[in-house]
C-alpha cells in the first residue's frame, strides 16, 4: 500500500525511500465549512427541541416526511442517473465484506455474553447499530466537500453502499429480533412459519429499499434519464432532504443522554468502538486487499475514502428500530448522539492528514515525541493524585484494588520514563539510554498486561472468595513478563542508530514483542470480560459485596463504637451482641433494626430539618451506609477501566500489525500512531476519572465543607423545572403506588439511642418495582428510582448518595 500523496515515514520496519509526491486527492478547504453547516443545522434542531419550539409529536411528522418522501425521492433520482460504467466494483465488495465482518463479530459476541431472555433481539439491534451509517444526511455533504473537485464519481458510491445495510444486513437483524419475539410468545407454534414472511414484508415495506429497487429498474428502462415532466418534482423532493434530515437529527437528540445509566456504559463503549474504530480500519484493509488496480493514486484515494466512510456515525433510523422492538432504547439513542459528535473530530483530523502535500518525517517524529512528552507530564500529575487517594483511603489493601494500584504504578513509571526519554534520546550516552529504555519498556509492557490480569482477578473473585496465593502470582506475572520481554530485547535486539522513538528502538524484534504482549492481554482480558458477562454474575457479585460489607461493619462496630454500644444496650436490653448485629445489618435485616410494637421503651421519631431524614451525627444507619461504600469493591468501575484499556490495546495491536506488514505508512497510520501515543501516556486521565475522585474520601467531605460554609438548603425551596418524563413518573408513583409501596417495604429502623426512622433499602425498592411491574429488570428499576429521587419523592437519609440498587437507606418525603 502506498499513501495518498506518496509519503512514507522514516521509521518503517526496514526503512524505505519516499516515492515522488503526487497531488492531493481531496480538498480540505471545504471540509470545515461543511462540518459547520451539518453540525450547525443539527444544533438548531436540538435547540428547537430543547426549547420546546417543536414538540416530539411534531418532530415525528418531520421524520415521516424525511424518511418516506424526501429520502426515497433522492435515492430514486440517483439510482436512475447512476453511471455503472465508472463504478470500481472491488471498492463496493471491500465495503460489503467489512460490513458483513463487523456485523458478524458484534452479533456473535452479543449472542455469547447476553442473557437468554433478550439475546437475539440485542444481537440483531446491536449489529445494525454497528453497520448502518448516516450516509445521506451527514455522510453525503462531507464526501461532497472533500471529493467534488477531485473525484466527483465517489459521490455515487454513497447510493450504492447504503443499500448493502438496508437490503442485506438489516433483514438479518430484523429476523433475530423477530426470533426473540417468537421465543417470548406463549403460543409459539402458530408463529414459526410467519417469521420469514414478516421479515421480508418489513424489508419490502421500507420506502428506502422499495425506491432503490424501483430506481434500478427505471435506470435501465429510462436509459439514465428522468422524464422532463417528473424531473422538477423529483428534484424538489430530493433537494429538501439535506437540511430537513439534519434538523430532524438534532430534534431526535433531545433528552437521549438522560437515558444513559451505569449499566449501559460498558455496552455503549463496545458498540462505539466497533463503529468508529474497528469499522473504518476493516473497511480500509478490505479495499486495500481487494482493489488490485495499477493506478497507485486512485487505489490509495479509494482506501482513504473507505476509512472515512467507516467513520460515518450511526443513522437515527436505528433508534426507530429500537422503539419498534422495545429493545435497548437507552443504549441505541445515547450511542447515536455520542457517535455523531465523536465522528466529527475523527473525520476532520483524518481528512486534514490526508491532504497535506509535503511532510518532513523527522518533523513528524519530533511532533509525536512532543505529544507523548506533554501527555506524560499531565498524566503524571493525575496518576500521583489517584495513587495518593488509593493509599490514603486504604483501598490498596483489598482486592481488586491491589491490582489496580499496580496498574497505576506501571502507568506512572511509564510517564516518568517517557519524560526521561525525551531528554536522554538527544544525548550521546548509551548507558543512560539503555537504563531509560529499560524503565520505559518494563513499565509500558506492564501497563499492557494489567488490564487482562485485573479482569482475570475479578473472574477468580467471582468463583473463589479467597484467592489465597493468586494475588502474588498475578503481581509476579504483571511485572515478571514485562521484565522478561525487556531482557530479551536487551540481549538479542539490535539497536537502531536512527531511532528516536522508544517504540522502534530495537526495530522489528521490539514490534513483534509488543504484538505478542498486547495480543495476550487482549485475549486474557476479553475472555475474562466475556466470562463475567455470562449468566447473573452481577447479582452474584452484589451478594459478595454485601457479605464483605457485613464483615467490615462488624469489625467497625466492635472497635469504633463502644460508647454507642453501651447506650443501645440500655435502650434495648439485648447486650453487646445486638449492637454488633445492628451495625452489620447491611447484609441481612436483623430483628433489632425493626422496631416492634411490643417494646416497652418506644423510641421517638427522628426529626430534623428535612422531614424524615436523620440529623444525628452518630446515626447508625448512616454509619452502615458509609461502611458499605468503603467496603465496596467497585466492580463496575474496574470492568469499565479494563474495557477502555483493552480498546487502547486494540489500537496498539493494529499499529504493530500495520508496521509488520506494510513497508510504507501513510497519514492514516500517523493518525493511529498519535492515538496510540495519547492512549499509552494519557491513561492517567481515565484512572483519575474512575478512581481519583473517591466519593467517600473526596466528594462527600467537600460537600460537607460546602454546607458548613454556605449553609444548608432551605426547607421550603421552590420545585425545580423538571423534565416531563420525571414529572410524569413522580406523579404516577405518588398517586397510584406510593401508599402500597410504603406499606410493603418501609419499616421503622433504629438510628440512635431512642430514635427511629421510617426508611427502606434501595435494593428493596428495586425488588418491589419489579414485582408490581413498574420495571422489567433491575437496571430499569434503578432508573425509575433515580427519577423519583430527582423529583424529590424519595431521598437518602443523609442526602449524600444517589439512588442505588444496594443496602443504602432511603425515605419517602411527605
Amino acid at each position: 500500500m502506498e499513501p495518498a500523496d506518496g509519503f512514507s515515514f522514516s521509521f518503517s520496519v526496514e526503512g524505505s525511500p519516499s516515492p515522488p509526491p503526487v497531488p492531493s486527492t481531496m480538498s480540505i478547504d471545504r471540509l470545515l465549512p461543511a462540518l459547520l453547516e451539518c453540525f450547525g443545522i443539527i444544533l438548531c434542531g436540538y435547540i428547537a427541541g430543547r426549547a420546546n419550539i417543536i414538540t416530539s409529536t411534531q418532530a415525528k411528522g418531520l421524520g415521516n416526511f424525511v424518511s418516506k418522501f424526501a429520502l426515497p425521492a433522492l435515492l430514486f433520482k440517483n439510482m436512475v442517473l447512476l453511471d455503472f460504467g465508472n463504478v470500481i466494483w472491488p471498492f463496493l465488495w471491500g465495503i460489503l465484506v467489512a460490513k458483513v465482518s463487523v456485523f458478524c463479530i458484534v452479533c456473535v459476541l452479543t449472542l455469547i455474553v447476553s442473557s437468554p431472555d433478550s439475546r437475539y433481539s440485542k444481537a440483531g439491534l446491536f449489529s445494525i447499530f454497528a453497520t448502518q451509517s448516516n450516509d445521506f444526511a451527514l455522510g453525503y455533504p462531507i464526501v461532497e466537500a472533500l471529493y467534488q473537485s477531485t473525484y466527483p464519481e465517489y459521490l455515487q458510491y454513497i447510493y450504492l453502499v447504503a443499500p448493502v445495510s438496508l437490503m442485506l444486513l438489516n433483514p438479518i437483524g430484523f429476523a433475530l429480533c423477530e426470533i426473540q419475539k417468537f421465543k417470548n410468545q406463549e403460543n409459539q407454534q402458530q408463529r414459526k412459519l410467519l417469521i420469514v414472511g414478516h421479515v421480508v414484508l418489513q424489508v419490502l415495506k421500507n420506502p428506502i429499499v422499495f425506491m432503490v429497487i424501483v430506481g434500478i429498474i427505471a435506470h435501465f428502462a429510462l436509459h439514465q434519464r428522468i422524464p422532463a415532466f417528473m424531473a422538477e418534482f423529483i428534484d424538489g423532493l430530493a433537494n429538501s432532504f439535506g437540511g430537513a434530515a439534519l434538523f430532524y437529527l438534532g430534534l431526535t437528540m433531545v433528552g437521549q443522554l438522560r437515558r444513559l445509566t451505569r449499566s449501559t456504559v460498558v455496552t455503549l463503549i463496545l458498540l462505539i468502538t466497533a463503529k468508529l474504530l474497528i469499522m473504518p480500519l476493516i473497511c480500509k484493509d478490505m479495499v486495500d486487499l481487494l482493489d488490485t488496480t495499477n493506478n497507485t493514486t486512485n487505489h490509495s484515494s479509494l482506501s482513504d475514502f473507505a476509512f472515512l466512510y467507516g467513520v460515518f456515525p450511526t443513522a437515527p433510523s436505528v433508534a426507530i428500530y429500537a422503539v419498534y422492538y422495545n429493545t435497548e432504547l437507552e443504549v441505541v439513542t445515547s450511542g447515536m448522539v455520542i457517535s455523531t459528535f465523536l465522528s466529527a473530530p475523527i473525520m476532520y483530523v483524518s481528512a486534514w492528514l490526508l491532504t497535506i502535500h509535503l511532510m518532513d518525517p523527522q518533523c513528524l517524529m519530533n511532533s509525536l515525541e512532543t505529544v507523548s512528552f506533554n501527555m506524560s507530564i499531565v498524566s503524571l500529575v493525575a496518576l500521583l493524585w489517584t495513587v495518593a487517594v488509593m493509599f490514603l483511603s486504604k483501598k490498596f489493601k483489598r482486592l481488586p484494588h491491589m491490582f489496580t494500584v499496580n496498574l497505576f504504578l506501571a502507568q506512572l513509571l511509564s510517564c516518568f520514563g517517557m519524560i526521561l526519554w525525551n531528554f536522554m534520546v538527544k544525548e550521546d550516552n548509551f548507558i543512560a539510554q539503555i537504563f531509560t529504555f529499560t524503565l520505559l519498556s518494563v513499565s509500558l509492557y506492564s501497563s499492557f498486561m494489567w488490564p487482562g490480569l485485573i479482569a482475570l482477578s475479578i473472574v477468580l473473585m467471582k468463583k473463589y472468595e479467597d484467592l489465597r496465593g493468586a494475588p502474588g502470582a498475578l503481581v509476579i506475572a504483571g511485572w515478571g513478563i514485562p521484565s522478561l520481554v525487556t531482557s530479551i530485547l536487551l540481549i538479542f535486539g539490535e539497536k537502531r542508530s536512527d531511532a528516536i522513538d522508544s517504540a522502534f528502538f530495537y526495530g522489528k524484534l521490539q514490534i513483534i514483542c509488543t504484538t505478542v504482549v498486547v495480543s495476550f492481554s487482549i485475549l486474557l482480558g476479553g475472555g475474562s470480560l466475556v466470562c463475567l458477562s455470562r449468566g447473573s454474575w452481577g447479582q452474584d457479585e452484589q451478594n459478595q459485596e454485601r457479605n464483605f460489607s457485613s464483615e467490615a461493619a462488624q469489625d467497625q462496630a466492635t472497635v469504633v463504637e463502644p460508647d454507642t454500644r453501651t447506650l443501645i444496650e440500655a435502650g434495648n436490653g439485648e447486650g453487646e451482641g445486638e449492637c454488633v448485629r445492628c451495625a452489620c445489618a447491611a447484609a441481612t435485616p436483623m430483628p433489632d433494626m425493626i422496631i416492634s410494637t411490643n417494646m416497652n421503651n418506644t423510641p421517638t421519631s427522628c426529626s430534623g430539618q428535612c422531614e424524615n431524614c436523620c440529623e444525628s451525627k452518630d446515626c447508625l444507619l448512616a454509619q452502615m451506609d458509609e461502611l458499605q461504600q468503603v467496603a465496596d469493591r467497585q466492580v463496575v468501575r474496574h470492568v469499565l477501566l479494563c474495557l477502555l484499556l483493552i480498546v487502547f490495546l486494540l489500537a496498539n495491536f493494529s499499529s504493530s500489525l500495520w508496521l509488520l506488514y506494510n513497508h510504507l505508512h501513510g497519514r492514516l497510520y500517523l493518525e493511529l500512531q498519535f492515538f496510540c501515543a495519547i492512549a499509552n501516556y494519557g491513561q492517567g486521565f481515565i484512572s483519575f476519572a474512575l478512581f481519583g475522585l473517591d466519593k467517600h474520601f473526596i466528594l462527600l467531605p467537600l460537600k460537607r465543607l460546602y454546607s458548613r460554609w454556605f449553609g444548608k438548603k432551605k426547607k421550603e425551596e421552590p420545585e425545580p423545572d423538571l423534565p416531563d418524563d420525571i414529572r410524569m413518573t413522580c406523579l404516577q408513583f405518588t398517586k397510584y403506588h406510593k401508599q402500597q409501596c410504603f406499606h410493603d417495604i418501609v419499616k421503622k429502623r433504629r438510628c440512635g439511642v431512642r430514635t427511629m426512622l421510617d426508611c427502606f433499602r434501595g435494593c428493596e425498592l428495586v425488588d418491589w418495582l419489579q414485582q408490581v411491574g413498574l420495571a422489567q429488570d433491575r437496571g430499569e428499576a434503578v432508573l425509575y428510582g433515580t427519577r423519583l429521587q430527582q423529583g424529590r419523592v424519595l431521598q437518602h437519609i443523609k442526602q449524600e448518595y444517589s439512588f442505588e440498587d444496594s443496602q443504602l437507606h432511603y425515605y419517602f418525603t411527605t
